[in-house]
């Protein structure tokens, strides 16, 4: 008999199953490795998820802000429009609402001065017709004074040059003294109401120009 024993010995068998558990062992510990890091990359990624999530957050609101400041920014420049237009609405009330009544009125006053003028010098000698002029120059008077309250002005024309802005050319007068474009007579005063034209002036403006110089023929031969 032997005394080997044969489970002290290494067969061909024993050595396969010892290297193949050492493989077994080499690929367990590569997988549980790939699982921890895979674990570890997830919870950074968990973890860095909530920052990235808070700069969405503040780049949404600085957005909706930059957008509230815009609409308000625009509305303040309506507001101020809209009280600047009903400023203006406002002042044109004032200054104009009284165009077309006087406009109406000028015809009274012009009656009144053409009434003045119709009267002669020596009709102003009667007492009667004194006292009656008297009383419509006060009215003519208290009429202007009424017209400069509501910003109503006379404009003065004679004497000033030609303005198609204020006046009226309805003739030419032959003038070779004044410059020409002057106008040299009124036929119907203007107006204007604060800075707008109510009526224009009828007026009578120069033409012609300087004096003709004098012929001089010379004589020598």
């Amino acid at each position: 008999m032997s005394n080997t024993n044969p489970n002290s010995q290494e067969t061909p068998e024993n050595e396969q199953g010892v290297e193949q558990g050492s493989e077994n062992l080499e690929t367990v510990s590569q997988e549980e490795l790939d699982a921890a890091t895979a674990d570890a990359i997830a919870e950074a990624q968990e973890t860095q998820a909530p920052q990235e999530d808070v700069l969405s957050v503040e780049e949404q609101q600085a957005a909706e802000i930059a957008d509230l400041k815009e609409k308000l920014l625009r509305a303040m420049a309506e507001t101020e429009n809209m009280r600047r237009r009903s400023q203006k609405d406002k002042e044109d009330a004032l200054n104009y609402g009284v165009t077309k009544f006087a406009r109406d009125m000028l015809t009274i006053s012009d009656n009144l001065r053409r009434a003045i003028d119709a009267v002669s010098e020596e009709d102003r000698e009667n007492e009667t017709v004194k006292t009656l002029l008297t009383g419509v120059e006060m009215t003519e008077s208290e009429l202007l004074s009424t017209f400069s309250k509501h910003k109503i002005q006379l404009i003065e024309a004679e004497g000033k040059k030609f303005d198609p802005n204020l006046h009226q050319a309805m003739f030419e007068i032959e003038n070779p003294d004044v410059e020409p474009g002057t106008v040299l007579q009124v036929v119907q005063p203007g107006y204007v109401i604060a800075d707008r034209l109510l009526r224009p002036a009828l007026v009578g403006v120069s033409k012609g120009g300087q004096k003709k110089e004098e012929a001089h023929v010379d004589q020598k031969v």
